[in-house]
């Protein structure tokens, strides 16, 4: 059977007639960047880790005011930056564990 695929079922985030994706996802990413930021800010500044949790710190919020603005951010890079800020995360608190 050849069937098209449905695309605008409720199951994917994205939205082919906009080109982006949903206010939703949108919606999640800001508040998981939020909850970074704010982790990151917390890195001692005697850590190993401060001076790469400050880069990412202000690559997340130029990526913020981007999607606050709802100018197109590519996903990739968003999960990058997510992933980069997690690993700190945990390098910096096993650091501090290990003190």
């Amino acid at each position: 059977m050849d069937r098209v695929t449905d695309f605008e079922s409720g199951g994917c985030a994205f939205e082919p007639r906009r080109g982006r994706f949903s206010l939703h996802a949108v919606h999640e990413d800001i508040q998981l960047i939020r909850m970074l930021l704010t982790r990151l800010e917390r890195v001692s500044a005697d850590s190993y880790w401060a001076h790469r949790a400050s880069g990412i710190r202000g690559a997340l919020l130029k990526t913020l005011e981007e999607l606050e603005k709802e100018t197109s951010v590519g996903q990739k890079n968003i999960n990058t930056l997510i992933s980069s800020a997690f690993e700190i995360l945990t390098k910096a608190a096993k650091e501090k564990s290990e003190r």
